[in-house]
């Protein structure tokens, strides 16, 4: 039986280690297709920024909570976000030692313009698929949101 990184192909180990590695470079290649070099933005500061998008506003501490970074770190990142318009810190109107960060008109401008690069460079990959083949990726992403449940 053939051997994928010394596990039998077909065996779960075999199909974790080869999705990991499939998945991997295609989001690699997905973000590189949709960065925006003129906004200079790191995968973390996207991510800290879409996190704001769909769940904002949030305090220093539940950002770098949900984003699974430091405390520290994540005052870089907001301050970077800052500095190019993206996000605003905001004392909290209930109590002055608390505050919240939240996405600006501009961060959400660039998150469509990051989304719509990124899905247009995906839909043109799809598109390069047979029918049967657009058909088997179909089938597959429940299976592929069924590995998101705990």
């Amino acid at each position: 039986m053939a051997q994928v990184l010394g596990r039998a192909e077909g065996t779960p180990a075999a199909l974790a280690s080869r999705l990991r590695l499939t998945l991997a470079r295609l989001s690699r290649r997905v973000r590189q297709e949709g960065a925006l070099a003129e906004e200079d933005l790191t995968p973390s500061r996207l991510a800290a920024l879409t996190t704001l998008d769909e769940s904002g506003p949030l305090t220093l501490g539940q950002l770098a909570a949900q984003e699974q970074v430091s405390s520290p770190n994540m005052t870089r990142i907001v301050a970077r976000l800052e500095e190019r318009g993206l996000a605003e810190r905001e004392l909290s109107n209930t109590d002055r030692r608390v505050v919240r960060v939240h996405i600006t008109e501009p961060g959400r401008a660039l998150l469509v313009r990051t989304r719509t690069r990124r899905d247009l460079f995906l839909s043109r990959r799809v598109g390069k698929l047979t029918a049967d083949e657009r058909a088997a990726l179909a089938r597959a992403l429940p299976v592929l949101d069924k590995l998101l449940e705990d």
